[in-house]
């Protein structure tokens, strides 16, 4: 899809869709609505306002017809609420919006955007180009019958085309061609993202240094939890080190870690069928770490940044680890397996112990890890934790950014309590109770002196039901929220 900026009356664009949006006040004393209202006869403030077909409440969308009186066939209106309440997150959810009624036309190859936009728009152009993006995707791989995308060009209307302007674009499609990479790879099944498979796709990426550390060499470096989960299956582990070094000197040096389960059966403590039947997304995780670093790739910060991933499947077999097995982490710490189950824990407990031995200046890990921080937080948000206030405050003002919510939760030394165990430094899992914040208190076992925040994304990175414009489906969360952070 081509995206661009056009600065000239919006009646001279040629398009096969003008999309308009609509505030409460605002736009009908903005001068590009009069001249369109004009134009068509004013059939949008006499007939469309006055006689109420078309209310601008959030998200809600009308379709009319030019009749020949403007160059483009066709008008979208689309609310977008309230003056006092737009933002760049509510342009974002338009932009998805407007990009899925457009699949519903069967004609419309070039669409022009006109929103009311404040001068500095850099921000409000990245959501539009975003959400474009985001609501174009389809996941259509293994069926027969493709989805037909006519949609190739978009023209967003700007009283500026400043570079800043321009850039915005460019980073807009960046996060959001990369936030679909990571929704493709969560949607695979597991037969096809297996831990070979991201071992592969992390070799690809080019502008990044990779290694790849197999089963023995993992043995040698001392990952007993890793590679524990990971010996029930065919399917050979792997431990990925991404690296990335910018040319000039690194403002920050930063290691962010994906966890990439990438089918989990439960083990021995096996899940019931309806639960493990998305479990090709507990590598979601891994997937936006890809994603980041595929990306970092393109935009080249001025920081380094390290992605790891400790990729392999919980599978059961007469191989597998057991309950009551004690495993040795990296760090040397013992773990008594309370539950085969809690196993994305372990794989992140020497990632972790790994990512400090690289020197970094912050550790962020993003996980499917806990169902209880789905029944605390559903599918709204994500949960946020570490040992670092200032860290996961700016991890959540980058959130807020890319609309992607994410909210605090609290380690306290009290959730430590419920994981001691009688033979063993602790057990992976504690009471069913706080059971986010104890998983949180796990991990912090394997952070001794870094900064660090855990994203807990079991609620948000694959959906049962469309929220917020995305479909039933992987979300590809965490990618713009790190990468806002990354590149802010």
């Amino acid at each position: 899809m081509n995206i661009k900026l056009e600065k000239k009356p919006i009646l001279q664009i040629n398009s096969d869709l003008l999309v308009l949006g609509v505030l409460d006040t605002k736009t009908q004393k903005c001068e590009t609505f009069k001249a369109i209202d004009n134009a068509t006869d004013k059939t949008i403030s006499k007939y469309v306002f006055l006689q109420e077909q078309f209310k601008p409440k959030f998200l809600s969308t009308y379709t009319l017809p030019t009749l020949g009186k403007i160059k483009t066939p066709k008008i979208l209106l689309i609310g977008l609420g309230e003056e006092k309440e737009l933002s760049a997150d509510k342009v974002r959810q338009a932009a998805i919006e407007t990009a899925k009624k457009i699949k519903s036309y069967k004609n419309v190859a070039t669409a022009a955007i006109c929103f009311p936009l404040p001068e500095k728009a850099e921000e409000y152009v990245q959501a539009i180009t975003e959400g474009i993006i985001i609501g174009d995707y389809n996941f259509d791989k293994y069926k027969s019958e493709k989805s037909k995308n006519i949609l190739k060009n978009v023209i967003i209307a700007s009283k500026s085309t400043s570079k800043s302007i321009q850039e915005s674009i460019t980073k807009g499609e960046i996060f959001a061609k990369y936030t679909n990479f990571a929704r493709n790879l969560s949607n695979e099944p597991a037969q096809y993202a297996t831990p070979t498979k991201l071992a592969q796709l992390a070799k690809a990426i080019p502008n990044i240094t990779t290694e790849i550390f197999d089963k023995t060499e993992c043995k040698k470096m001392g990952m007993g939890a890793f590679l524990a989960v990971g010996q029930g299956s065919d399917q050979p582990p792997k431990f990925i080190h991404m690296s990335y070094k910018p040319t000039k000197k690194a403002v920050k040096k930063l290691a962010i870690i994906g966890k990439g389960i990438t089918f989990d059966s439960g083990g021995y403590d096996i899940k019931p069928p309806s639960s493990m039947l998305n479990m090709k997304d507990d590598m979601s995780g891994a997937a936006a770490v890809l994603g980041i670093m595929s990306a970092i790739s393109e935009l080249k910060p001025d920081v380094e940044v390290h992605g790891i991933i400790a990729a392999c499947e919980n599978m059961l077999n007469g191989s597998s680890y057991k309950p009551g097995d004690i495993l040795t982490a990296k760090n040397g710490k013992t773990i008594e397996v309370d539950n085969t189950d809690a196993e994305g824990r372990l794989t992140l407990a020497d990632a972790l112990c790994y990512a400090e031995e690289l020197k970094v200046d912050e550790i962020i890990d993003i996980a499917t890890l806990t169902g209880a921080c789905m029944v605390a937080l559903g599918h709204f948000a994500s949960g946020i934790m570490g040992n670092d206030e200032k860290l996961i405050d700016d991890i959540q003002t980058a959130s807020n950014k890319a609309g992607e919510a994410f909210w605090k939760l609290p380690i306290w030394d009290a959730h430590m309590d419920s994981l001691k165990s009688d033979i063993a430094d602790m057990k992976n899992t504690g009471s069913r109770y706080a059971g986010a914040s104890v998983a949180g208190a796990f991990l912090k076992n394997f952070v001794s002196n870094t900064k660090w925040a855990h994203l807990d994304v079991a609620g948000t990175a694959f959906l049962d039901t469309a929220y917020k414009g995305f479909p039933k489906g992987a979300t590809g969360i965490g990618v713009r929220t790190l990468l806002e952070y990354i590149t802010r």
